[in-house]
């Protein structure tokens, strides 16, 4: 097999796995189909290996193609981040940071903060990941990473900045129509707002509050953003960060005495990054802004 096999096959090799197709895959790279070809032809005489079958769907990777992906996805992260790191060089807070963080918190809590992280420096350029998949760091998939667990490898830097509080919240719309609950039995006569895959969240709360299951779910939806929609339309009783409730919008939350569950949430970098000033601003930045999200006062919130 030649060990000169290029880094932009294996860039070919994931566009054609994201789209399943030679065209889709040279219009992401913005190259041609008959280069796409080329590239996988290479790629498949130097490893011996067909890569993709083709099928009525479009092209379906083969089982030596899926065992090549995580290699391919890891070298296509450490690229990134080699050219974050590149453009990131010099004096000052410049070049691009990239953030992983949970949806909610990427969508409805960083905004602000990152605005205000421009204002201050706006040679930086910031890529925001709104995902619930934990991001490896290890490998470069982000700079930054906000996580609800304890980081366990002791390359990562990480600070703890506090617990996101979690209750059950309804629309004041709903309760007015509906009632509110006062004791747990009486989530058995109210739409409940939920997962529809089971997760270790899910098995958990229900520990501690059996009427939380998958049977019981009026709506199911495995979007944590689609799920707060929901409870802010009036559809239902979920589950919601009990310091976005305090921003006003008509969520009450209810059986609060009787039900809480606790984040343990943690901003997260790789050690390699700790001189580097726009990661450093940045994970400031964070710890500041989740610091005060956890922190909000209690007055502007209705519970029940």
């Amino acid at each position: 097999m030649s060990n000169d096999i290029g880094w932009e096959l294996y860039r070919t090799f994931l566009s054609v796995l994201a789209t399943g197709s030679l065209s889709g895959a040279a219009r992401a790279r913005g190259i041609t189909q008959p280069t796409v070809g080329r590239h996988i032809s290479a790629l498949e005489s130097a490893f011996r290996q067909v890569l993709f079958t083709r099928s009525q769907t479009g092209l379906l990777p083969t089982e030596a193609a899926l065992a090549l992906r995580p290699y391919a996805e890891t070298m296509q992260s450490t690229a990134a981040a080699l050219e974050r790191a590149a453009t990131g060089q010099g004096t000052g807070v410049t070049g691009t940071v990239r953030i992983s963080a949970s949806e909610v918190i990427g969508v409805e809590v960083l905004p602000p903060m990152l605005a205000q992280l421009r204002r201050a420096h706006p040679a930086l350029k910031i890529e925001l990941v709104p995902t619930n998949r934990v991001q490896d760091l290890l490998h470069r998939e982000a700079d930054i990473a906000v996580r609800m667990t304890p980081p366990k490898q002791d390359q990562l830097i990480a600070r703890h900045v506090g617990d996101v509080q979690l209750g059950l919240h309804a629309h004041a719309d709903y309760l007015r129509e509906h009632g509110t609950p006062a004791v747990p039995a009486d989530l058995a006569g109210h739409a409940l707002i939920g997962f529809d895959e089971e997760t270790p969240f899910v098995r958990v709360a229900r520990k501690a509050l059996p009427a939380w299951n998958h049977d019981a779910f009026s709506l199911r939806t495995d979007s944590d953003l689609a799920q707060l929609a929901l409870i802010r339309a009036g559809c239902g009783i979920g589950v919601c960060q009990v310091a976005l409730a305090r921003r006003g919008g008509g969520l009450t939350r209810v059986l609060a005495n009787q039900w809480s569950f606790q984040l343990p949430t943690w901003v997260t970098m790789h050690e390699g990054l700790r001189a580097s000033p726009r990661c450093k601003a940045a994970f400031d930045a964070l710890v500041q802004c989740l610091q005060a999200h956890i922190q909000t006062p209690n007055s502007s919130l209705s519970s029940t």
